[in-house]
């Protein structure tokens, strides 16, 4: 089939009147690279959307979900139905847990974000506590974009025009006092849960302050407010641990968790919920019902692609590499600090980074972000602008060597943006 030169998909994010005629089409991957429909070859330094952890293109994840199709494509979970792939993937998740718990599965990240606040709020209103209804996220915070993850959104833009109507507070993303006075000015008897990621992602690549997962943790068991921790982006190897939160000393009630569950094989999400939370609803027959789910929730064959996928994680060593590579990626980029476009470099927990621009260079030019990401796309290297900057978070196969390519990649596009030759 010849495709239109006009496109007919609607893309999520996108000014689909500069799209429309200039989409970029990927056409295959294999572990760090991808190539488009003209055959020339990227450096995936953002992992696709944060995900492909284990690299594209492998075959096992290809080997299982063709498997399972043969034998059960899918079928629901509600009621009392299940399957084995999504049985095996739900006690592996809990095993694999750092607190005892129960896995409620979702189609992806911005189901499993409206389904712990569900869960948050139908809890307290089992322990007859029906005022405890408002959520608190941080400022620069990503949570999807459904109902819920809307009206959590730290980054204003994701709000405008959306009038989200649920009941939720904001609060400055490094500020352990914001939360506590924020929490004091409600009034904890109000609140059903706080938001948190443990690296903000996509709002600019954020690590926490020293001590600040941990206070909001024991502010949050203080106050009796369940501390739920959004792990979309920061689970299964992104940061070096299953879900990212383990490197904190912290007690999370819930974690939400999608992406590199799959590595992006096929769409899957989910929550960890913690036996405490679990309880009011596994406790006896006849006791209340969370009337809640996506249909395609325990779909066996995204269920055999995480199985496939987690099974990668631990055969090939992947899962501690975002911990132990964070400090190269992080250097690899460093250098760039001296150039005159850049304002920070930020990284160093986990295998994600970021270079922010200067001041300057966003007041004069808002669409810097988007043109320093195409330069360093000239060049050879996918980087994901954001905001203020560009992102990376290249796959967990990713190699020192891979860092350096990527770093060359963003010069050349802060080169063009100060419309300065390039060595590249």
């Amino acid at each position: 089939m010849i495709l239109s030169e006009d496109s007919h998909l609607w893309h999520p994010f996108a000014d689909m009147g500069a799209v429309r005629h200039a989409e970029l089409v990927i056409e295959r991957g294999e572990d760090v690279w991808v190539w488009d429909n003209h055959g020339k070859r990227y450096l995936d330094a953002t992992a696709s959307l944060w995900y492909a952890n284990v690299g594209h293109g492998r075959p096992e994840i290809a080997a299982a979900v063709a498997a399972q199709m043969e034998q059960l494509e899918a079928y629901s979970a509600f009621g009392d139905f299940a399957n084995r792939p999504a049985l095996e993937l739900a006690e592996g998740l809990a095993d694999r847990a750092p607190m005892p718990s129960r896995i409620f599965l979702a189609s992806g990240g911005g189901d499993a974000i409206d389904t712990a606040a569900k869960i948050a709020r139908r809890y307290w209103y089992e322990l007859d506590q029906p005022r405890r209804t408002v959520l608190i996220s941080r400022t620069a915070g990503y949570h999807g974009t459904h109902g819920f993850g809307t009206a959590l959104a730290g980054i204003p833009a994701n709000r405008v025009g959306f009038d989200p109507a649920e009941q939720t507070i904001q609060v400055q993303h490094d500020s352990l006092a914001a939360m506590r006075t924020a929490i004091d000015q409600t009034g904890a008897e109000r609140i059903a849960a706080v938001f948190v990621e443990p690296v903000i992602g996509a709002g600019g690549v954020i690590p926490p302050v020293e001590g600040y997962l941990e206070g909001v943790s024991q502010l949050c068991q203080e106050t009796g407010i369940l501390f739920i921790v959004d792990s979309v982006i920061c689970g299964f190897g992104r940061l070096g641990t299953w879900f990212g939160i383990e490197r904190w000393d912290a007690d999370p009630a819930m974690i939400v968790f999608a992406k590199g569950v799959t590595s992006g094989y096929l769409p899957l999400g989910g929550v960890v919920v913690s036996e405490r939370v679990a309880e009011p609803f596994w406790q006896a027959a006849g006791g209340p019902v969370l009337r809640h789910g996506a249909t395609y929730a325990g779909h066996a064959t995204c269920c055999a692609a995480a199985l496939a996928n987690i099974e990668l994680l631990e055969r090939d060593d992947l899962l501690a590499r975002g911990q132990e590579n964070e400090q190269a990626l992080l250097d690899a980029l460093r250098p760039l600090a001296a150039h005159d476009s850049v304002g920070e470099i930020r990284g160093g927990v986990g295998m994600m980074a970021a270079v922010e621009l200067s001041a300057d260079v966003l007041e004069r030019d808002p669409g810097a972000p988007a043109r320093a990401a195409d330069g360093a796309r000239e060049a050879g290297v996918l980087v994901r602008p954001l905001g203020r900057g560009l992102a990376l978070s290249p796959p967990l196969t990713a190699e020192p060597e891979h860092f350096a390519m990527a770093a060359g990649a963003i010069e050349h596009g802060l080169e063009r943006l100060a419309g300065q030759p390039s060595l590249i």
